[in-house]
């Protein structure tokens, strides 16, 4: 990569020099940025002038489906917020939640507004600052860098245009801006393209890998067996030979946790695990975040102690139906949000893991909450679950050959989100570098991705 001639020494953290021809100047001398109103719930309506928020703004575009969309009446628009419209090419920066998300809006045809916690941002003057420049330099890691430090908050970090006023940032000439724009522009989309790649080959080995379990708890191994209609229609045919019974026949305890007298206040630092729904994964028990309670607490709650190889079952709220093996020998307790499944010599810790995790447990939950009970997953309907019960041996050689194959799976679907992550940090890296001036565009780069 080229370099400039000449540099300056820069004061600005994170970046220790700029070429000698650029400018420091104030953000807002630049750009014209805007934040939403703050419009209340009872104000959105099904219908009328929809409103962008914070979810809306995404690295791809703005995109309308990824919540429900909100709108405002037409009345009250027209009375109140035009002047908050957003129009074609506006840049949209989210200033709340998921912090520093910047995307390009383009009209359909529909008027939107702003909401609160977006910014919409435009150059005050084309002839001296280039408009398609402004995205680059909030991506950048130094704005970043500015930006975090001016986060305010407690629960959710956020910032305005207070903040964005005290903002610096670096300024080439404007043919130098456009030329930076077209060589990232250029860059930065192959590398989404590369990123668009793998993310759809994770998606296809995540659906081989639960095609092959749904397939293999209820078919089993041998292709050739005899099979019979299960009478339920989720489930079909299984082999002959195989049982289909309730869930509740086939354990020895099926129980919910408990919430400690004192609720998160008695929460350590240390001590006993405390599991609750976050700790549950369908790819295992994940203890990076869990909490802790005292062994007196722990022993005070002994009906909702976890045994290793317990099956742990999210019964409520929005993970509800994840679940997971305990491998773990240390001492645990669970919460209200999590059902102990512990099961009798006849069926294997691992092989009902699977079951629940295909769709034969699956739609089974998803049938229970909506079919009234939409406060979760009550004991008595998981033990009325429907599950297929091949012979002890047939479990086991079916546990050791989805352990196998759903490893190999997991071990490509990982490699390819560290290539994920390498293109994402070299994307980050190269846009510092261009709007920083540590690279030289004013000729075009060759530069092979691999």
């Amino acid at each position: 990569m080229k370099t400039y001639s000449s540099y300056k020494v820069s004061d600005m953290k994170g970046v220790d020099k700029i070429p000698k021809h650029w400018e420091k100047k104030k953000f807002r001398w630049d750009v014209f940025f805007q934040e939403g109103p703050g419009l209340r719930s009872y104000q959105f309506t099904t219908e009328g002038i929809r409103v962008i928020c914070v979810s809306n703004i995404t690295e791809n575009g703005i995109d309308f489906t990824t919540t429900h969309t909100r709108h405002i009446s037409s009345e009250e628009y027209l009375e109140n917020y035009t002047h908050f419209t957003v129009h074609d090419g506006d840049i949209l920066l989210s200033s709340s939640g998921s912090i520093g998300k910047v995307s390009r809006y383009w009209e359909d045809g529909e008027p939107v507004i702003l909401n609160t916690s977006t910014i919409r941002l435009n150059s005050i003057d084309p002839e001296t600052f280039f408009q398609d420049f402004i995205p680059y330099v909030l991506k950048s890691e130094y704005v970043q860098l500015q930006l975090r430090f001016l986060m305010t908050g407690g629960v959710v970090n956020n910032f305005g245009p207070t903040h964005l006023d005290q903002l610096y940032h670096f300024v080439p000439p404007l043919p130098e801006q456009k030329k930076i724009v077209s060589f990232l522009d250029d860059k930065t989309s192959k590398i989404d393209r590369l990123i668009q790649s793998k993310q759809r080959k994770i998606k296809l080995l995540k659906e081989k890998q639960t095609s092959l379990i749904n397939e293999i708890v209820t078919k089993g191994l041998k292709p050739d067996v005899e099979m019979k209609d299960s009478g339920v229609e989720w489930i079909g045919e299984i082999p002959s030979h195989w049982v289909h019974s309730k869930l509740g026949f086939y354990t020895t305890k099926i129980g919910s946790g408990s919430t400690p007298r004192g609720g998160s206040e008695v929460y350590v630092n240390s001590g006993i695990p405390f599991i609750r729904s976050q700790n549950v994964h369908f790819t295992g028990l994940n203890l990076s975040d869990v909490s802790y309670i005292t062994p007196e607490i722990h022993e005070s709650m002994g009906n909702t102690i976890v045994h290793k190889n317990d099956v742990l079952l999210n019964i409520t709220g929005g993970s509800i139906g994840r679940c997971c093996i305990v491998n773990e020998e240390q001492e645990m307790n669970v919460n209200q949000h999590v059902s102990i499944l512990r099961t009798k010599e006849s069926v294997k810790p691992d092989f009902l893991n699977y079951l629940l995790s295909s769709d034969v447990g699956q739609l089974q939950v998803f049938y229970n909450v909506s079919g009234g009970n939409r406060e979760g997953l009550t004991i008595e309907g998981i033990s009325d679950f429907r599950i297929t019960i091949p012979p002890l041996k047939e479990q086991e050689e079916i546990v050791e050959y989805l352990n196998t194959e759903t490893q190999t799976i997991d071990k490509t679907v990982n490699l390819e989100k560290v290539k994920i992550d390498l293109l994402k940090e070299y994307k980050q890296s190269l846009i510092s570098e261009v709007v920083t001036g540590k690279i030289n565009v004013q000729e075009e780069v060759d530069e092979v991705l691999v």
